[in-house]
């Protein structure tokens, strides 16, 4: 028996006049929003200018947004390529299906065009945006709850998700309850942004740094909820395709915050692993010696 649970919604998009707005493009909407909001502040608590932040987003969200559905489209084809497929559901982001793995690649590649042209290093924006990409994954995972997808095994546990009969998987139409994964990556979400924060203020990271913190811990967290997920996915080896992406993310980011940390040690620098006296931001706007307060 069931004493608790948390419910979905009872829909997933209200119409303001004839316009529909769906939960889980609101929710991406709001998460880009909040990116963009941190991003400035960081990059501002640095000596630079608030709007580049915005100018350089300009590109990387359409970007990111282009690469989340692609990876998305890619590694689950059969929907819109399958049989019985609709390739023309491939443009319908606002139904749901995105990949952050896809969207991190390709908002790095619009960044990237968006720093040439600003004039300003690719390492400086992402170790400014990084804690907001982590707190509007947190925030844009709520679209999955509107949606009522991308949701874990069953479960009793009082904070259980109820799933509408419609949304259930095919084998279990009679479990009503199971683990909001959007739930808990949001949360781990948010615990990232709180750690890239303090490993600045307390750690030297060199140069992309804090971006490679931020994606390494995501992967952990990802990981770990993909291990929950039930929704269809390809395996290799037993493993879900994107917990694969999340080895090789993580395994990625930490040989680049030991690269970087070895090469700071070799080239003598004082306090290489903590903040005092260190160069830490060097390709940040305003030098090293600004305090961070985001």
């Amino acid at each position: 028996m069931i004493l608790a649970f948390m419910p979905s919604p009872s829909i997933s998009e209200i119409h303001v006049g004839p316009l529909p707005l769906r939960g889980y493009s609101l929710m991406l909407i709001l998460g880009i929003a909040a990116a963009v909001w941190l991003g400035g502040r960081r990059w501002a608590a640095h000596g630079g200018e608030r709007a580049v932040v915005a100018d350089v987003a300009l590109w990387a969200v359409p970007f990111g947004v282009a690469g989340a559905r692609l990876y998305h489209v890619i590694t689950t084809s059969e929907p819109y390529f399958g049989k019985d497929g609709d390739p023309l559901k491939a443009l319908f982001i606002w139904d749901g299906g995105i990949g952050i793995w896809g969207a991190i690649a390709g908002g790095a590649l619009g960044a990237w065009i968006g720093c040439r042209r600003r004039g300003i290093p690719l390492p400086a924006y992402a170790d400014a945006v990084a804690p907001g990409i982590a707190l509007g994954q947190a925030i844009g995972r709520w679209g999955n709850w509107f949606n009522q997808e991308l949701y874990g095994r069953a479960t009793t546990l009082p904070w259980a998700l109820r799933i509408d009969p419609a949304h259930r998987p095919e084998g279990t139409p009679g479990l009503a309850t199971y683990h909001p994964t959007f739930l808990y990556e949001s949360l781990w979400c948010l615990g990232v942004v709180a750690l890239v924060v303090w490993a600045e203020r307390r750690f030297c990271l060199y140069r992309g740094g804090a971006f490679a913190l931020y994606a390494a811990a995501y992967s952990v967290g990802r990981f770990w909820i993909e291990y929950l997920r039930v929704d269809e996915a390809h395996h290799i080896l037993g493993l879900r395709l994107n917990g694969w992406t999340a080895l090789l993310v993580f395994a990625v980011a930490l040989a680049y915050l030991a690269a970087t940390t070895r090469h700071a040690a070799d080239r003598g620098d004082v306090d290489a692993f903590t903040r005092t006296g260190s160069p830490a931001s060097t390709n940040w706007p305003g030098g090293s010696r600004r305090k961070t307060r985001l």
